[in-house]
């Protein structure tokens, strides 16, 4: 859909990589979600997959479990862009998002505040209804905020390149000190296999492949749980992991950074949760993992 600033950004990939029937896609996330056990904290920020709800929908559950609906009165969305190369952040400039329950609306005030900031781009049109990894945390958000109505603040991540991660993670610090905001970080982890390009294993050790791609993811989850920005960006340089949400992540782990360094608070990130799409043994095979967990918050 193309349109003038201010129309409905349609839920174009309901129906494929998600139910585009609302009751179907109700009893499926409802199911996956009363699978995902008690929660385990309030959360500030969650990492949560972008595949196809067949593949990462039972993952994803875990992420979101841990949201605590009344809580939360704006959500930011920071999703990679696979469809446009971007060397900084985008908006928005829809007034709402579509899905098969309910419309989510943009929330033009803090949009506002961060065009203001001359740091972001606009989404174009075209572009923006063709990314799914933004689109993909949309019925999940909808679902567990149990009819209440959160704004939203999606925003398309580049590459961010030299010192643009530390420039958006201050930006996004001030609004992470604020525990009615949540931040959704849109991820997968290791794309493994030759149509991704990059399919490292050690043939010699005996270990099946798909093992040594939960090693690999794993060591880069212990990364991110340091919160240390620094530990993940060596971790990514020394493995070349395919993990497509890296930037996205960087820029929670840095404004965590940042509100860390400002507040007598102490941080706590968990992964909840892992799968892959497929347990490849064969270098011919392929895979794409998913993990899901959350920042707590914990005043001193």
């Amino acid at each position: 859909m193309n349109g003038t600033e201010g129309g409905i950004r349609s839920a174009s990939h309901a129906g494929s990589w998600y139910a585009g029937s609302q009751s179907e896609l109700d009893r499926q996330l409802t199911r996956w979600l009363d699978g995902a056990g008690e929660r385990v904290g309030r959360a500030r920020a969650i990492i949560s997959p972008h595949a196809g709800y067949s593949y990462c929908g039972e993952t994803a559950a875990y992420a979101f479990k841990q949201i605590v609906p009344h809580e939360v009165d704006r959500i930011f969305i920071l999703g990679p862009s696979h469809v446009v190369s971007l060397s900084g952040c985008a908006l928005t400039t829809c007034s709402r998002y579509s899905t098969p329950l309910g419309d989510l609306n943009i929330d033009q005030a803090v949009n506002d505040e961060l065009r203001a900031t001359r740091h972001f781009d606009l989404m174009d049109r075209s572009d923006e209804e063709a990314e799914h990894s933004i689109e993909m945390q949309l019925p999940f958000i909808a679902k567990v905020m149990h009819g209440r109505k959160p704004t939203i603040i999606p925003v398309l991540v580049g590459s961010l390149q030299g010192s643009k991660q530390q420039t958006y993670g201050k930006i996004f610090a001030h609004y992470l000190e604020n525990p009615k905001n949540l931040f959704v970080i849109s991820s997968d982890f290791c794309h493994f296999g030759d149509r991704f390009n990059y399919a490292p294993y050690d043939r010699s050790s005996g270990v099946p492949i798909y093992e040594q791609i939960s090693n690999l993811d794993r060591a880069g989850m212990n990364a991110i749980e340091t919160l240390n920005p620094a530990t993940f960006n060596d971790y990514l340089k020394k493995t070349q992991n395919t993990i497509c949400g890296r930037n996205p992540i960087l820029v929670m782990l840095q404004a965590a950074d940042h509100f860390r360094q400002m507040n007598n608070h102490t941080h706590e990130f968990r992964f909840l949760n892992y799968s892959q799409s497929n347990k490849v043994r064969s270098p011919n095979d392929s895979s794409v993992s998913y993990a899901a967990g959350a920042l707590f918050v914990h005043p001193k």
